[in-house]
């Protein structure tokens, strides 16, 4: 019987589970694999597993639930193995190296900060705050100039907004890098100026929080920044 996995633990960890289901439309039935030191959660794996909000929200509250109780190693969505043998022999083939992240991961939380900008708010600063750009701008209101002048604004507000951008992302990473024990720090993006996860001591938890909070007021107009978190370590397994 195939078996799909949702964290690894401790063979200590409480395994408090009796309020929650697996994935799956019926919600599987979860149980511990143990072999030594170490633990797996699963269920049956169903055959009708799918990346739909109801088996993503089971996947995320079943590791939400172990976490609040102490340390796990989550694992990806869908991740399936052909039976609980093949989960114990995992477990033993990975003993050492499972045991030591879960000792650097204990007392640790996952926050996740996102940032984005307002585009009419961050155009109408360019405009302000560079001639060049008011110039061209005024020279092709209501379709005058010409097509290097369309060209050469579309090009100049392109990097203000990029300069600016790479700006924000390195001032919100400088002030928030101090309180975190690691980070991991996705590549910027259309849709964010910043998008990093950082895993930050349980003791430095509200302190982190109210920082990013702090943080985002300074920022000021036309900037977002969304802070989600305590999460379990997600980013760093």
């Amino acid at each position: 019987m195939s078996v799909y996995v949702y964290a690894i633990t401790r063979a200590e960890h409480p395994l408090d589970l009796d309020d929650v289901h697996g994935v799956g439309e019926d919600g599987g039935d979860l149980h511990a694999v143990s072999s030594g030191s170490l633990s797996a959660v699963v269920s049956e794996a169903p055959a009708d597993l799918s990346v739909a909000r109801r088996d993503l929200e089971a996947h995320h509250e079943v590791q939400e639930n172990l976490w609040s109780d102490g340390a796990i190693l989550p694992l990806s969505f869908g991740f399936v193995a052909p039976d609980e043998d093949s989960v114990r022999a995992l477990l033993d083939e990975r003993a050492e190296a499972f045991s030591q992240r879960l000792d650097e991961l204990s007392g640790t939380a996952e926050f996740n900060v996102k940032g984005v900008t307002d585009e009419d708010v961050l155009l109408r600063a360019i405009l302000t705050d560079s001639e060049q750009a008011r110039t061209l701008n005024e020279s092709i209101r209501d379709g005058g100039g010409t097509y290097e002048d369309r060209l050469g604004l579309g090009e100049l507000v392109a990097q203000e907004v990029q300069n600016r951008n790479a700006a924000l992302a390195e001032e919100v990473l400088a002030a928030l890098r101090p309180l975190v024990v690691s980070e991991q720090v996705a590549p910027p993006s259309q849709q964010y100026f910043v998008n990093a996860s950082f895993l930050v001591e349980d003791a430095r938890s509200e302190e982190f929080t109210r920082a990013g909070g702090e943080l985002a007021e300074r920022l000021g107009e036309g900037v977002e920044l969304r802070l989600r978190g305590p999460l379990p370590p997600y980013s760093f397994v």
